[in-house]
């Protein structure tokens, strides 16, 4: 709300950037690797977690945000879960395998509280980790934390967003897979193409982009180049893609935003890549935040095109894309699929009946197929091969996979 009042603090995203960049140089080297810090401990306990984790990634975020830089907040949430977590460990002197559950439940609590979706992320932080195999041994504790954190940030009156999908209470009542509509089915399954493609796009221009930015030899300067290149993007594309974007600037109510995408004419045909673009450009010089959020964005954009294309319904389609695109590029279609029913389901019962789930698990899953063995956390582990004819190494990361 600030910046949306003082739209010239975009002017001092450049700063901002170069003051992250300066405190993560001096103070923080050790945790610039961010959610595949936290992985990689999981994955090897040995190594910890530093403290100083928590408030830099906090404080980085509200920053980017506070500037206009194109980013999410999920990713702060789980390196702060991950990181009290670790501290607790250490101070309780716990054996390696509790720790690597206590981090785990940390990522539950950060990403279940962040968007008021407990279940899912107890789901996320088991899924997350390895593609292809869940990590049940700690599925207790990561329910008992994101269940926890959604209740302390509800004590506190934090609201999330709510979603609609008004489509729905027109539709036809459909118990079982069986009666679902053919045509729609087949529709959902076009778009699902397109969810998972978007999602490697993303994934891997943020790679890219993030291996070209570390080309220039002065650390300081990449967030500070970064900076000036989203300002430019602004003036030439619009200022609808900075920010979070769940919501518009009540100064410009024409803006693209993730509720503006569930209405008809709310994004342009291309908003998707606009705002692929702005964040891949944000993360990659150096800001801090997610990028879920700004996924959710580019699946609710992407769908509300493709329902457009498709003649289908907006919302619908609007809602698929959202949880989609973030399966492909995260890898996590189980957990997605479990956050489609948290969001939409409780805000729209009628979703239950109508085919609603059946569609978001189509769709998921065929996202995270079509995605590959791309995503944006490189230190996923590959137990199971997407393809039976990869010819990958046991537990390879996509790290390894990508090179």
């Amino acid at each position: 709300q600030t910046r949306w009042n003082h739209p010239w603090l975009l002017y001092l995203l450049p700063f901002a950037g170069i003051a992250i960049a300066a405190v993560y140089h001096f103070f923080g080297k050790e945790v610039e690797a961010g959610n595949n810090l936290l992985m990689e401990r999981i994955h090897a306990p040995g190594g910890g977690v530093p403290r100083r984790m928590a408030p830099l990634v906090l404080v980085a975020t509200v920053i980017t945000h506070l500037f206009g830089g194109s980013a999410g907040r999920e990713g702060t949430a789980v390196q702060m879960g991950g990181s009290i977590a670790a501290t607790f460990a250490r101070w309780m002197r716990l054996h390696r395998d509790d720790i690597r559950t206590l981090l785990m439940a940390g990522i539950a609590a950060g990403f279940g509280a962040v968007f008021g979706t407990p279940i899912t992320g107890a789901i996320f932080a088991i899924e997350v980790l390895t593609i292809g195999r869940l990590n049940y041994e700690a599925v207790v504790p990561c329910l008992m934390a994101a269940i926890i954190g959604d209740v302390t940030c509800t004590a506190w009156h934090i609201k999330h967003t709510h979603y609609t999908i008004p489509s729905l209470a027109t539709a036809a009542t459909i118990i079982t897979p069986s009666h679902l509509d053919a045509l729609l089915t087949a529709k959902v399954a076009c778009a699902a193409v397109a969810f998972g493609l978007a999602s490697v796009v993303f994934a891997e221009l943020t790679h890219g982009l993030s291996w070209l930015f570390k080309k220039i030899p002065w650390p300081l300067a990449r967030p500070a180049v970064g900076g000036i290149c989203v300002i430019l993007l602004a003036h030439l594309i619009g200022f609808d893609y900075l920010g979070l974007g769940v919501t518009t600037d009540p100064h410009h109510p024409q803006q693209v935003s993730i509720l503006s995408a569930f209405q008809p004419g709310g994004a342009h045909a291309f908003s998707w890549w606009w705002k692929i673009l702005f964040t891949a450009v944000t993360l990659a010089a150096g800001f801090k935040g997610g990028e879920v959020t700004p996924l959710f964005f580019v699946g609710a954009a992407l769908g509300h095109s493709m329902a457009r294309l498709l003649n289908a319904p907006v919302d619908l389609f609007a809602a698929l894309g959202f949880v989609a695109v973030f399966a492909g590029a995260t890898n996590t279609p189980l957990a997605c699929t479990i956050m489609a029913i948290e969001l939409f389901v409780a805000a729209s019962p009628q979703a239950l009946h109508s085919g609603f789930v059946v569609y978001a698990a189509l769709a998921c899953f065929l996202a995270y197929l079509l995605s590959g063995h791309s995503g944006i956390y490189l230190s996923q582990r590959i137990a199971t091969p997407k393809l039976a004819s990869s010819n990958l190494p046991q537990d390879a990361s996509l790290r390894s996979a990508r090179s």
